[in-house]
């Protein structure tokens, strides 16, 4: 994919003290995990490489949450809570947006595609590719 394919989007927490960018194609493909953590909270994830990910704001205002391996690094707004955006074990050279706190009006279209987390070991090699440049 070629940066003439890509267009920035608006995405933040729900109080918008955390701000951020990325360079995304209009036409997304959100992978909606079952695993334990992504299920409760309902996250949606658009993963994209660390290059393509700006914070704008909030940098003082997140806190860290890790578990298991500890690689996965979920960062939450220290205001409202909301997980906006992390770096995930899958792809520690990338970031996953949560698609619901993304700003729609460049979104041309979407689709969500359901990802087995329960069975983690197995599946997250489906998600590496999606880091890259």
């Amino acid at each position: 994919m070629s940066s003439f394919d890509l267009a920035t989007h608006q995405g933040h927490c729900h109080c918008k003290a955390v701000q951020w960018e990325i360079q995304a194609p209009r036409k997304l493909s959100i992978d909606e995990c079952n695993c334990s953590i992504c299920d409760l909270n309902g996250f949606q994830h658009i993963i994209v490489p660390k290059s393509r990910f700006t914070l704008k704001t909030g940098k003082n205002n997140i806190t860290t949450y890790t578990f298991n391996s500890h690689i996965a690094q979920h960062y939450f707004c220290k205001t409202c809570g909301i997980e906006s955006f992390y770096i995930p074990r899958s792809n520690p050279d990338g970031y996953s947006i949560n698609f619901r706190c993304l700003e729609r009006e460049n979104v041309d279209e979407f689709e969500i595609v359901p990802f087995d987390g329960k069975n983690w070991e197995k599946n997250a090699g489906k998600l590496s590719h999606l880091s890259k440049e």
